[in-house]
């Protein structure tokens, strides 16, 4: 199986091939620039990998949560590309593919992503690894730092720009205890892919004109 993969939800914007086990991704840092690097990203993560988009047999890309803005261009950007070249679309939670990054990166079984979403908010989540993947074990939510966690108590890893923000009020809201937190953890469009893999078989994908972003609030504010 053949998938692309994209990421454009947070200040960090990737790219990413994963075809018959092997993988390449280019990856940045680049805060509002990501209308401008998304396609270049593409186009060279293909050349890489020796593939066109119409070899492609999926395309994964991250729904959000996350800006707004980063939201709307990923999805756009995957619909098109899903059109032309006439396969399915995997919207991937941008909270699970950080949840899988941190899971990998630290060996934890229990991960807690949390992005800042602006207005002394966060955009949440608890998630388990499982395998290769990971399990929602509480629903994605915005909400004030201190009520954004919500699930077992259990030993938990902290990822993402929300413990940047809130990293008090998050500890203290983490139901059990906080082994650490990655402040500085970003989701990959390289995981985007891996869990795209898994959905596409467990789930199946979805016609690119029925892909839909995943904002959880509806009040657009800097982004």
């Amino acid at each position: 199986m053949k998938i692309l993969a994209i990421d454009t939800c947070t200040d960090a914007c990737s790219a990413a091939i994963l075809a018959d086990g092997e993988s390449w991704e280019l990856f940045e840092l680049a805060p509002r620039r990501h209308a401008e690097l998304i396609l270049p990203m593409i186009q060279s993560v293909l050349a890489d990998a020796g593939l066109s988009p119409t070899q492609m047999d999926v395309v994964a890309f991250a729904r959000g949560p996350g800006a707004f803005t980063g939201v709307r261009i990923g999805t756009a950007v995957a619909q098109g590309i899903a059109l032309g070249a006439d396969v399915p679309l995997v919207p991937v939670s941008t909270l699970a593919a950080l949840a899988l990054r941190g899971a990998i990166s630290t060996a934890a079984e229990h991960v807690a992503p949390a992005l800042d979403a602006r207005m002394s908010q966060v955009y949440a989540g608890l998630f388990r690894r499982c395998g290769d993947g990971v399990i929602e074990i509480c629903a994605e939510r915005v909400a004030s730092p201190d009520q954004a966690l919500d699930g077992p108590s259990t030993a938990w890893v902290g990822l993402g720009s929300g413990w940047d923000a809130y990293p008090g009020e998050l500890a203290l809201a983490v139901p059990g205890t906080l082994g650490e937190y990655l402040a500085n953890e970003h989701p990959h469009a390289a995981d985007i892919a891996r869990l795209g893999a898994e959905a596409i078989v467990t789930v199946g994908g979805v016609p690119a004109d029925q892909a839909v972003p995943v904002y959880l609030r509806d009040r657009v504010v800097g982004s």
